[in-house]
């Protein structure tokens, strides 16, 4: 008798790390309950999964990402034949790798996905990490039942589980790491530290800010640890109070290491400062829809967070918002039970669960 061959599963997800970074959570929860499946992972042809998928050790099937025009022009005559095609590909990769369920998160690449595991009839699961759905994901969710919402309300007839989130993330004890993350990036055991983040690519406006409040900041005895972006240059390499990386590969004890964060309000930023309980000064960025506000405010509301327009974010309004948090311990400390109140840690589990159960496969 022939043995049964492992699940095959197909992350449909492309674009942002935004939309990456869960699904390969989910990939590595995968991995963990069934260590023979396979797993690969659709996305875009010029999205960051080129480099964040095969880092993540798994395998990475490209098909063309097809924009759907927000208003009419020229491009709208286009978006059939480009679909068609795309589909076609997507299909043929399903076939190929012989895919039990497909489980997306966003971005215009995969939508081809969705499309084509309805062709095929492949169980489709959808994640939407956004207060403010996407394109793909309302269009994904016409086709599928097995619909999933990091904030509720966000994606219609949607359960809420929250963000899935990497291990170290999700299972963090920020207090029992402080001292471990203090060593690990040479910060002051001691001194309040403000971590400043804006994204793997940096953020210049939180940089500018920054570096204007930096004096203040000092005498008034705060360290900082600034992740500034590989694009960007750190402020000054001579204060030992200032702790300038480009990249961050090791958030978890930077999150311990810290006891207020300025960043933006990407959903993924959000879940994970609100999973670990640190407070957040959040900057939405101030193009697109709209969506990074919509994920910052409900924490704000709550009192996990500050909210700050980018366009009022300067070397005053930084120092005064952060210094009056940091010299006040017990404002802090409510503010992180208030934002970890908002934090949920099991998306990932909850989801697979979920998934194995619709394939047949309990809770394995």
């Amino acid at each position: 008798m022939a043995e049964a061959r492992p699940l095959s599963f197909v992350m449909a997800a492309g674009g942002t790390a935004g939309h990456i970074e869960p699904a390969l959570n989910i990939a590595d929860e995968l991995r963990r309950r069934l260590p023979n499946a396979r797993i690969t992972v659709m996305g875009g042809e010029r999205g960051l999964e080129a480099t964040l998928v095969p880092a993540r050790g798994y395998d990475l099937v490209t098909v063309p990402a097809v924009p759907m025009p927000r208003r009419p022009s020229t491009d709208l005559l286009q978006v059939g034949p480009r679909v068609k095609a795309a589909v076609a590909l997507a299909s043929l990769a399903l076939d190929r790798v012989h895919a039990d369920a497909v489980i997306g998160f966003g971005g215009y690449a995969a939508v081809p996905a969705y499309l084509a595991a309805r062709r095929r009839k492949i169980p489709l699961f959808i994640h939407e990490a956004n207060a403010k759905a996407g394109v793909a994901n309302r269009l994904g969710a016409r086709f599928t039942a097995h619909r999933y919402e990091n904030f509720p309300g966000s994606l219609r007839g949607a359960r809420h589980v929250g963000m899935p989130l990497r291990p170290a993330i999700a299972n963090l004890d920020r207090a029992r790491q402080r001292s471990t993350g203090r060593a690990f990036f040479g910060l002051d055991p001691h001194a309040p530290v403000l971590f400043v983040f804006g994204g793997s690519q940096g953020a210049q406006s939180v940089n500018e800010a920054l570096a204007a409040a930096l004096p203040t900041l000092r005498a008034a005895g705060v360290a900082v640890l600034h992740a500034h972006g590989a694009r960007n240059s750190p402020i000054t390499a001579t204060d030992p109070w200032y702790v300038p990386v480009a990249f961050i590969d090791r958030m978890d004890l930077a999150y311990a290491a810290s006891d207020l964060a300025l960043c933006r309000a990407g959903a993924m930023t959000c879940a994970e400062l609100t999973a670990v309980g640190l407070p957040a000064l959040y900057v939405p960025l101030p193009i697109g829809n709209g969506e990074q506000r919509l994920n910052a405010s409900p924490i704000v509301a709550a009192g996990g967070g500050v909210l700050i327009d980018n366009a009022n974010l300067n070397g005053a309004s930084l120092t005064n918002s952060a210094l009056l948090l940091l010299q006040d311990e017990r404002s802090l400390a409510e503010m992180s039970l208030s934002a970890k109140g908002m934090g949920v840690r099991d998306a990932s589990s909850q989801l697979v669960d979920d998934v194995l159960a619709v394939l047949g496969k309990g809770l394995a």
